[in-house]
């Protein structure tokens, strides 16, 4: 527990345990003067699709500070301290560890503002502002490549029983709850062998630093930029799987054009970088795409898993995006195409067309 001092109601705020509000209070009086806090700014600032929250809240001098509510026994901030610390020794612009009550689950972290690369991104092509949009997508790439040279050995690998247990979201949440399909012996040796494809292929890759989640929704338009957040799960896995994040995302998609001189260039940037991508393009564009439909199958499940049992219903309103990068890639590998006849019956045959 943080050291004792005055009880500071914060009524603006929900709880949905009275401790844990108590805690706070306490856990924020104690860190009120030494620096200059105004508990009666405390707003809500974000949530996510975990039991994390973010709280904003006004310092002297005009400053701001973002809180990280993240309720033990659900989340574990130690990760996150230790990888914000690591890489913003290395130069990235990580959130600074300010305060931090790592058995409670409180941190006081430096305040990355409000401009969303996401809405950046979306701003710039509502204006038509092509430039403006390779220019964010550029830094992003850059930063990734800083990340993936800095490393972190302590990272957990991204092993084989890691991916196969976020494939199985798929058929779980997102063919059994949301499309209450039930796959023959048939449709779920397809299922497994396509598994075993996707599996080999990310694990014959080389390893780097993985975010896991390096996405417009995760990355702010600052300077130095972009800001990085939300890297708690980072893992030592396959180096393709941030750049497929990255151009295939969950909120914004791009045509295949850009997504290839994207990628070409952060093919480019990590080649002169020392990074192990191989000297053939054609392979490491078809090992990020086999890396993406991994992730998109993950998604879907994830996605379907947070309207059902979770109660976020809003992030199924994406599961079309996802289902049209998966059936992009699936009808261009021949070693790939079985898994339409899974995907398909849940897209809806007659609404193919739709999906892109």
């Amino acid at each position: 527990m943080p050291a004792s001092g005055p009880v500071i109601a914060i009524t603006p705020i929900a709880w949905a345990d009275d401790e844990r509000r108590r805690r706070f209070d306490a856990w924020l009086a104690s860190i009120v003067a030494p620096h200059r806090l105004d508990p009666s700014s405390l707003q809500p600032a974000s949530s996510d699709a975990s039991f994390r929250r973010y709280l904003r809240i006004a310092a002297a001098a005009g400053t701001t500070f973002v809180i990280m509510d993240a309720p033990p026994p659900h989340e574990d901030v130690r990760p996150f301290v230790r990888i914000a610390r690591r890489f913003a020794a290395g130069g990235l612009n990580v959130p600074r560890i300010v305060e931090a009550d790592e058995a409670a689950g409180f941190l006081l972290l430096g305040d990355l503002g409000t401009h969303l690369y996401l809405d950046a991104l979306r701003e710039a092509t509502a204006h038509g502002d092509s430039r403006g949009v390779d220019v964010l997508m550029r830094d992003a790439i850059a930063a990734l490549v800083r990340w993936q040279r800095w490393g972190d050995p302590q990272l957990p690998p991204y092993d084989d029983a890691l991916l196969r247990r976020e494939l199985g979201l798929f058929p779980e949440w997102c063919a059994g709850r949301e499309h209450a399909v039930t796959w023959s012996e048939g449709e779920q040796a397809v299922w497994a062998g396509i598994c075993d494809l996707l599996v080999r292929s990310a694990l014959a890759q080389p390893t780097v630093a993985v975010h896991r989640d390096w996405m417009p929704r995760n990355l702010m338009v600052c300077d130095p930029n972009p800001g990085i957040l939300d890297f708690q799960d980072a893992v030592q896995g396959p180096i393709t799987y941030d750049i497929a994040c990255l151009l295939r995302d969950a909120f914004v998609s791009w045509d295949e054009e850009r997504e290839i001189d994207w990628a070409a260039r952060y093919w480019e940037q990590a080649r002169k970088a020392g990074l192990p991508v191989g000297e053939d393009f054609g392979e490491f564009w078809r090992a990020l795409e086999w890396m993406g439909l991994q992730r998109h199958l993950k998604v879907l499940g994830i996605f379907c898993r947070l309207k059902h049992r979770d109660h976020k219903p809003a992030y199924s309103r994406d599961l079309p995006r996802f289902y049209a990068y998966a059936h992009k890639t699936a009808s261009r590998y021949a070693a790939l195409r079985p898994l339409l006849k899974l995907l398909e019956p849940l897209m809806g045959t007659s609404r193919l067309e739709a999906f892109y």
